[in-house]
């Protein structure tokens, strides 16, 4: 659902910036959708994805009803996805990641994610924020 507003975007992808680097981790580009969002982060070694996309959903999903940035109640969904990216693929991903708006205004996030399911659903193993599915 587009539950995030494009004039609380930027504030949304702050905090977020916040709880990566308050642990320990490097944020590299962030976009938050109205329906989802995209983050490209330099994970510590001591924090698995698992663990980190579950601080992010938890904290910022407190964090957007504390501060209703949202008209209705907000919770991001129990799945997620993380993707190991090489570092000569930093700056495409960033590119990617940042222009987001230009992006979907040719596809939109349900056609992309369709395809992008499609197109790895056998080598896709999303993991549900406590437990890999």
């Amino acid at each position: 659902m587009p539950l995030i507003a494009e004039k609380c975007r930027e504030r949304i992808e702050k905090y977020i910036t916040g709880i990566v680097n308050n642990n320990d981790c490097h944020l590299y580009a962030i976009y938050a959708n109205p329906e989802h969002a995209h983050i490209l982060v330099s994970r510590s070694p001591q924090i698995a994805e698992e663990t980190l996309a579950s601080i992010i959903a938890e904290s910022s999903h407190r964090f957007i009803n504390q501060n209703k940035l949202c008209n209705s109640s907000f919770a991001w969904q129990q799945s997620a996805s993380a993707f190991s990216v090489s570092k000569s693929d930093v700056d495409r991903v960033c590119k990617y990641i940042l222009n987001q708006p230009e992006h979907h205004r040719k596809i939109s996030f349900t056609e992309e994610y369709e395809r992008f399911i499609k197109f790895y659903q056998k080598t896709l193993q999303p993991f549900e924020r406590g437990r890999m599915k």
